[in-house]
C-alpha cells in the first residue's frame, strides 16, 4: 500500500498527447497513424530552450553577439542527441537487439533513453566545431554553458519521471516512487505497492543545487578559462556515480560496476585536472570571447581597412583642353 507522502508516478496518459485521435474526434476526420507529441520529448525541448536562453545571457554579459548562441547550439545539440542515443544503446543492448522487430527502436527517442554522458562526449565535439564557424573560445562557451546544462538535465529527469523509467531500489522512505507492479522495469520478486528511490528527484535536487553553488562560486572567484565546466563535470559526476549505484535498471558492467559509474569517476579526474590546468596556466582573466583577429569590430576593421578597393579607387578622367575633341582619357596617376 501506498503512504500518504510517496510521490506518484504520473497516469499513463500523460505520457503523451495523441494529435492524431484528438484531430478525429474534434473534427471528425479519419487521418490514418497516430502522431504523438511525447511529455518526455517535450521536457527535452524545454530544457535545451532553458540551456540556449542561459548561455546567451552568459555570452553576451561577456561581449558576445546577440544570438551567437544558436549558431553553436545547432551543432551541438544534433551531435549531443546522436551521442546520448549511440551510448544508452551501445550500454543496453538487450533492450535494443533481443529480436529482429526491435532495431527500429534504436531511432525512437521519445521513448527514453538518451545518455548523458555520450551526450557530453559528442555534444562537446558539436561545440567545438560551432566555436570554430563562429570563432568563440571553446572554454568561454563551456563555462557559459555549464549552469544551463545542469538545468536542462534537470528537466530531462522530469521527462524519465513521466516515462515511470530509471528509478532506484526499494526503499522505505515516505517520499519513496510509486511504481506500477505492471512496468517492464518492475524487478521481479517484489509485492505490488513497493516504494522505490525517487532518483529522478535526486538528480532535479542535485542539478539546482550545483546552479545555485556555481553560480556563488562566480561571483567570488574569476570562474574562466574551463573552471565552470570543471566544476560541472565535478560536481555532476560525484552526484550520478551516487545516483547511478542505486538504480535498478540493467546496465553494462565492468569488473562489477555500473558502465556509467565508471564514466562518472572519468568525469570527477576530468574536472579536476581541468581544474589544475586552468589554475596553472590562466591566472588572469580571459581577454574576450573571441579567439584573436575573429571579434565582430576586428572583421569589421579588416573590411575597411586601406588596402580594400571602393568606388574611390577608380581612375581619374583628366580634361586637357577646353573642347571635348581635345580630351585627353587617359587614367591620371
Amino acid at each position: 500500500m501506498f503512504v500518504p507522502l510517496s510521490i506518484p508516478s504520473p497516469s499513463a496518459a500523460w505520457q503523451y498527447f495523441d494529435v492524431t485521435a484528438w484531430l478525429n474526434s474534434t473534427f471528425g476526420a479519419s487521418l490514418p497513424g497516430s502522431l504523438r507529441i511525447h511529455a518526455y520529448a517535450i521536457c527535452i525541448l524545454v530544457g535545451i530552450v532553458a540551456a540556449v536562453i542561459i548561455t546567451n545571457h552568459r555570452l553576451n554579459r561577456q561581449g558576445a553577439e546577440k544570438g551567437i548562441v544558436i549558431d553553436v547550439a545547432i551543432w551541438a545539440v544534433i551531435f549531443g542527441i546522436a551521442g546520448g542515443r549511440l551510448f544508452h544503446v551501445i550500454t543496453h543492448p538487450a533492450d535494443y537487439f533481443s529480436s529482429p522487430d526491435q532495431y527500429i527502436h534504436v531511432l525512437f527517442v521519445w521513448e527514453g533513453g538518451l545518455a548523458i554522458y555520450g551526450a557530453l562526449l559528442l555534444g562537446a565535439v558539436g561545440v567545438w566545431l560551432g566555436c570554430r564557424f563562429t570563432g568563440l573560445r571553446f572554454t568561454v562557451f563551456a563555462d557559459a554553458l555549464a549552469p544551463g546544462l545542469l538545468v536542462a538535465q534537470a528537466f530531462g529527469r522530469l521527462g524519465n519521471w513521466f516515462n515511470h523509467e530509471l528509478f532506484g531500489m526499494p526503499t522505505d522512505l515516505p517520499w519513496g516512487l510509486e511504481i506500477e507492479s505492471t512496468n517492464a522495469a518492475y524487478p521481479t520478486g517484489l509485492p505490488e505497492g513497493t516504494l522505490f528511490h525517487p532518483t529522478f528527484l535526486y538528480e532535479i535536487v542535485w542539478m539546482l543545487a550545483g546552479v545555485a553553488i556555481l553560480l556563488l562560486l562566480e561571483k567570488k572567484a574569476p570562474m574562466q578559462w574551463g573552471r565552470s565546466l570543471a566544476f560541472y563535470l565535478v560536481w555532476y559526476g560525484i552526484g550520478r556515480a551516487w545516483f547511478e549505484s542505486i538504480r535498478t535498471d540493467p546496465s553494462l558492467l565492468f569488473f562489477g560496476i555500473r558502465t556509467n559509474v565508471w564514466m562518472s569517476f572519468f568525469a570527477v579526474v576530468l574536472g579536476i585536472v581541468l581544474f589544475v590546468v586552468a589554475a596553472r596556466r590562466h591566472t588572469g582573466t580571459v581577454p574576450g570571447p573571441y579567439v584573436p583577429g575573429r571579434a565582430p569590430s576586428e572583421r569589421a576593421s579588416a573590411v575597411d581597412s586601406d588596402d580594400t578597393y571602393t568606388e574611390n579607387d577608380e581612375p581619374e578622367l583628366v580634361t586637357v583642353g577646353a573642347s571635348d575633341d581635345n580630351t585627353d582619357r587617359s587614367p591620371r596617376p
